[in-house]
Order: C-alpha cells, then sequence, then structure tokens
C-alpha cells in the first residue's frame, strides 16, 4: 500500500515498510550498555519483522552518547547505508551534565542527517529515572529500539521515492 502523505486522511497511517533492500548501520554508546543492549534488540526485531537480512544491519560502538554524532557522521559520509541510526541512553542526576550530553548528541545528530542527506535517527532515551529507561527500553514494552529501526526504513523509503 502506498501513502499519499499530502492526503489528510493518511496522516497517522504508517506506510508499509521494507528492510530488504537497504543497508542500515546501528551505532550504539556504552554507557548505560543493559538499556543499550534491549534497545538494539528491538531494532534488530523489527529488523528482522521487515525483511532484513542480519548481514545488513551493521553495528558500531562508542564510548558514550556524547560520541554518537561523530561516528555517525563518518559512517554517513563513508559507507553505503540507507539510514544511521544511535541508540544510547542519557540518565538525569544530579548535575547539568545530563542537558549538555543529551542535547548536544541530539543536536549533533541532527546536523548530520541534515549535512549528508542520510537519514539518522534519534534513538537515545533522555529519562529522568533507571526505571523509565527500562520501560521505554524493554521490546516487551515500549520497544523504543523497534521504533528507531522503523523511522530509520520509512525515512530511507521516503528519500528514495523523492530522489527517483
Amino acid at each position: 500500500m502506498k501513502i499519499d502523505y499530502g492526503d489528510p486522511i493518511a496522516l497517522g497511517q504508517a506506510p508499509v515498510l521494507e528492510a530488504s533492500s537497504h543497508s542500515v548501520a546501528l551505532v550504539m554508546a556504552r554507557f548505560n550498555a543493559p538499556i543499550v543492549a534491549q534497545l538494539r534488540d528491538g531494532a534488530r526485531a523489527a529488523w528482522r519483522r521487515h525483511g532484513g537480512r542480519d548481514d545488513r544491519l551493521i553495528e558500531h560502538r562508542v564510548p558514550g552518547a556524547y560520541e554518537l554524532p561523530l561516528a555517525c557522521r563518518e559512517l554517513a559520509l563513508r559507507a553505503k547505508f540507507s539510514a544511521v541510526i544511535a541508540l544510547g541512553c542519557v540518565i538525569r542526576g544530579d548535575t547539568p551534565h545530563f542537558d549538555y550530553v543529551a542535547g548536544e548528541c541530539a543536536r549533533g545528530l541532527m546536523n548530520v542527517g541534515l549535512e549528508t542527506g542520510v537519514p539518522v535517527i534519534f534513538g537515545v532515551l533522555t529519562v529522568e529515572t533507571p526505571a523509565q529507561a527500562q520501560e521505554r527500553a524493554d521490546p516487551a514494552r515500549l520497544d523504543k529500539g523497534g521504533e528507531a529501526l522503523e523511522a530509520a526504513l520509512e525515512m530511507a523509503q521516503l528519500l528514495q521515492g523523492i530522489r527517483r
């Protein structure tokens, strides 16, 4: 089913997603590794659910969320990925560190997508508590990793259609 994004009736409906013709990079922060592992598991499950081959979902790791934009930029510039997904988790603490890391990570990832024309998906949880992170990362609950993968496929398909 092809969705006409100009059709108001179609708003809110996701297009049929297909992964078999795409190659996607997951760039994952090692900080808060158990949460990020759940995000990765959700993304992998969504990849397979939409017909993706395991050898076309490539994983890279960086120390933390602050390092995600640079790695994503290099992958978007130098590799042939349909999309790049940044996965991480920043939990608010007692200092302003959260605001700097989360904000700069988000800005950096947005800039990478705009600069390169490759969809860069913000799959970084920015939460108040570890319990919120757990709920959002768990593939059986809110499955934000799966959502990030599906956003990547949707954007890759949209841009592919626009560029034809």
